[in-house]
């Protein structure tokens, strides 16, 4: 899964999306990233410029805003066949940038999770795969909201959990945004395990537990948490 992540490297999100103009404006580094917050993101509609989308999925046609507490994530091998995902598969797709995520590692022999800081070698921006829709409540007020698209492991991530994060290579960003190529299963592709050798896995302060947390202590190397 994908349930927190970090957007801190804001001067280097140009060079990763070099087609947009300018950056969002009144950004700010944010360190954990939680479900049921705004999230940053490039979405199909508005491919030219960026955008906050609520984190949680809820599809146009549901009755409660509610579900969109479980659908943080899509699974990719099942997007082709779960209502809340296909349509938006073929016309709501987004770009979610991101520096780093956060996954738990089990000890079998404690039976505590280590919080483990997942990012590139090279710490640069990268994006994950997302769809995106658009729920109006009762009163008529639209609420624009996303998943993050999950997918089998590669050998890094195989010895944390048994799921990761989406990430596209930036040579597919355009044509994960473009509408005119809504093939799905040729978008599926697309959604393969990120390269391990690309990518490094550090251990970290349990201050980032709890997701009211914020700021750099939250990536703090696990020798730093005696000091706290």
């Amino acid at each position: 899964m994908c349930g927190r992540y970090t957007l801190i490297r804001l001067e280097a999100l140009l060079d990763k999306f070099p087609w947009l103009a300018r950056a969002a404006p009144d950004l700010l580094p944010r360190y954990n990233i939680a479900p049921t917050q705004p999230l940053l993101a490039i979405a199909s509609d508005h491919p030219d410029q960026f955008t906050h989308l609520h984190w949680g999925l809820i599809p146009s046609w549901a009755k409660d805003r509610a579900i969109g507490n479980r659908m943080i994530n899509a699974r990719a091998e099942t997007l082709t066949e779960k209502p809340a995902f296909r349509t938006a598969l073929q016309r709501r797709r987004c770009l979610i940038p991101a520096d780093g995520f956060y996954e738990w590692q089990p000890d079998p022999a404690s039976k505590r999770k280590t919080p483990m800081y997942i990012q590139m070698k090279d710490q640069k921006p990268f994006a994950f795969a997302g769809l995106w829709d658009t729920w109006q409540d009762p009163a008529g007020s639209a609420l624009r909201s996303c998943t993050i698209i999950t997918t089998t492991t590669n050998s890094l991530m195989a010895t944390i959990h048994d799921r990761m994060p989406a990430i596209l290579p930036h040579t597919h960003y355009r044509d994960w945004l473009d509408l005119e190529k809504p093939e799905p299963a040729a978008l599926v592709k697309l959604l393969a395990p990120y390269p391990a050798d690309e990518m490094q896995a550090t251990p970290i302060s349990s201050y980032v537990n709890i997701p009211k947390n914020e700021g750099p202590r939250c990536i703090e190397s696990m020798a730093k948490e005696t000091l706290f």
